[in-house]
C-alpha cells in the first residue's frame, strides 16, 4: 500500500495518480475521511480508558454509599470502553480498506491511458520477410503437430480448454529453456529458487492479486490456499514480517514455479494454441533493494530480459506501459514484445515492475540501515521490490518456433540454445503417435 504519509500531506498528487490510471479519485476523499474518523475513535477509546483507571484507583479507596455509586459507574463506564474500543476496530478496518484500494502511484515517465496507450521505448531486430524467402509461415499450433512438441487435443481431452501436452522435442524445449534461463540468472548474481505454487491469502493479498486481478485467481476451497498465477507472489512473502540487512542488498532471487491463471475476461481472445492457457512454467526474478536503488535496479531487470531475448535471436520491441494497464502495486512497468509472425504483430513475451515499497508495507518486510553516525548506529526504514519474467515458457516456445521455422517445418535452434538441447541445431518434422 502506499505511505499512509503521502495521503494525507500530498492528497492532490495521490487524486492526480489516481486520474492518469483512469480511475476515481474519490477513493481519495473516503481515505481522508476514514483518517479522520479513525484518530477521532482512538482518542474517544482511550480517554475512555483512562476514565476507567481513574475510577478504578477511586473505587479502591471509597467507601460506603460513595463506593456503591462508584461501582455502578464503574459498570456503565465498562459498556462505553467497549464500544469505544468496536468504534476503534470499525474505524481502523475502514482505514485499511480504503488504503489497500489505492494503487501505486504511477511513475512520472509512466505514459497516461489504457492499454492500448504504451509508448515504444526501442525494437530489436527486423522480423523475418518470409514472403522474400518463398514461403508462408506455419503457426505454432501446425509446427507443434508436425514437430510432435504439442498436444493440444490431448490436453483439452484431460483438462479442459487452455491446457496442454508438451511431448519429445516439446519438453525438451521447456527444460532447456529453464536451465538456459537459469544458468544466466546464478551468473548474473541470483540466487535459484524453486517456488511453492500454493500460498496462504496474506501472500496473495500482499501482493495485490487479491485486489483487480482477483476474478484471475484459482483458490481451492476449504483449504483457504491459492495457486500462483506467479512466483512473485512467494517470493513477495519470502521476508514478510523480516528486518533485512540493508547493507546486504540487492537481494535477487530466480524462481522457478508453475503459474495458474482464469484468464477471466479473455473469452475468444488467443483461444487456440499455447499464447494465453490456464496453467504454463515460468522462471521469474525478484528484487528487494533499497528504494532509492529501484529505478537503476528495474532498468538492469529490463536488461537481462533483452539478454535473453537476444540469445533467442528474437525480433521484439520494449515499451513503457501505460499507467492504466498497470497492475495494482506496479509504479512501472517495461513489457518486451516479441514478433509473431503469424499474427503479425508483437506479443508480450516478458514483463517487469518496479513495485517500490508497496507490497513490503503490506507483508510488514522492512531493512535495518545504517545512520552514517559515528556511534554505528542504524534505523529501521521500508525497503523496494522489484519482479521480472525472465522466460514464461508456452510464450517463449510460440516466439521460437514461429521466429525459426523453415519452409519444410524444421525449425532452427538459436545458437545460445544448442547446448542445452545437446547440441541440436534443427527441429525435424516427426511422425506423431
Amino acid at each position: 500500500m502506499i505511505d499512509p504519509r503521502l495521503l494525507r500531506d500530498e492528497p492532490d498528487r495521490v487524486r492526480a495518480a489516481q486520474l492518469k490510471r483512469g480511475l476515481s479519485d474519490e477513493v481519495v476523499d473516503r481515505a481522508l475521511a476514514a483518517d479522520v474518523a479513525r484518530r477521532e475513535a482512538i482518542v474517544s477509546f482511550e480517554a475512555k480508558r483512562a476514565e476507567q483507571k481513574q475510577l478504578g484507583k477511586l473505587v479502591a479507596k471509597a467507601q460506603g454509599e460513595e463506593k456503591a455509586e462508584l461501582l455502578a459507574r464503574t459498570k456503565a463506564l465498562a459498556a462505553e470502553v467497549k464500544a469505544a474500543e468496536a468504534t476503534q476496530n470499525e474505524a481502523e478496518e475502514a482505514w485499511n480498506a480504503a488504503l489497500r484500494s489505492i494503487p501505486n502511484l504511477a511513475s512520472d515517465h509512466t505514459p497516461e491511458g489504457g492499454e492500448d496507450d504504451f509508448v515504444v521505448i526501442e525494437t530489436v531486430g527486423t522480423p523475418r520477410d518470409f514472403a522474400a524467402e518463398g514461403f508462408e509461415p506455419r503457426d505454432h499450433i501446425e509446427l507443434g503437430k508436425m514437430l510432435g512438441a504439442i498436444d493440444l487435443e490431448r490436453g483439452a481431452k484431460v483438462s479442459g480448454s487452455r491446457f496442454y501436452f508438451l511431448t519429445g522435442i516439446g519438453a525438451q524445449l521447456e527444460r532447456a529453456l529453464v536451465n538456459m534461463a537459469m544458468d544466466q540468472a546464478r551468473e548474473a548474481g541470483f540466487t535459484e529458487v524453486i517456488a511453492p505454487a500454493l500460498v496462504k491469502p496474506r501472500a496473495m493479498e500482499g501482493t495485490g492479486f487479491l485486489g483487480q486481478a482477483a476474478d484471475d485467481v484459482y483458490r481451492i476451497e476449504g483449504e483457504d490456499l491459492y495457486l500462483v498465477g506467479t512466483s512473485e507472489v512467494p517470493m513477495a512473502a519470502y521476508h514478510s514480517d523480516e528486518i533485512l540487512d540493508a547493507e546486504t542488498f540487492p537481494l535477487r532471487y530466480a524462481a522457478f514455479s508453475p503459474c495458474f491463471r482464469k484468464e477471466a475476461g479473455s473469452h475468444g481472445k488467443d483461444t487456440k494454441g499455447i499464447i494465453r492457457v490456464h496453467w504454463f512454467d515460468k522462471v521469474e526474478m525478484f528484487i528487494y533493494t533499497t528504494l532509492e536503488d529501484a529505478e537503476a535496479e528495474h532498468l538492469r531487470l529490463l536488461n537481462w530480459e533483452k539478454e535473453f531475448l537476444d540469445k533467442l535471436e528474437l525480433a521484439y520491441q520494449v515499451i513503457d506501459v501505460a499507467a492504466g494497464d498497470l497492475g495494482l502495486s506496479a509504479q512501472a512497468k517495461y513489457d518486451c514484445e516479441a514478433w509473431i509472425p503469424t499474427q503479425g504483430k508483437y506479443r508480450e513475451l516478458t514483463s517487469t515492475s518496479n513495485c517500490t515499497d508497496f507490497q513490503t508495507r503490506r507483508l510488514n518486510t522492512r531493512g535495518r540501515y545504517p545512520t552514517g553516525a559515528e556511534d554505528g548506529g542504524t534505523e529501521v526504514r521500508p525497503v523496494a521490490t522489484l519482479n521480472g519474467t525472465l522466460c514464461a515458457i508456452t510464450r517463449t516456445i510460440v516466439a521460437i518456433l514461429e521466429t525459426h521455422q523453415q519452409a519444410d517445418g524444421s525449425v532452427r535452434v538459436p545458437v545460445a540454445l544448442r547446448p542445452y538441447l545437446g547440441g541440436r541445431e534443427l527441429l525435424e518434422p516427426v511422425a506423431r503417435p
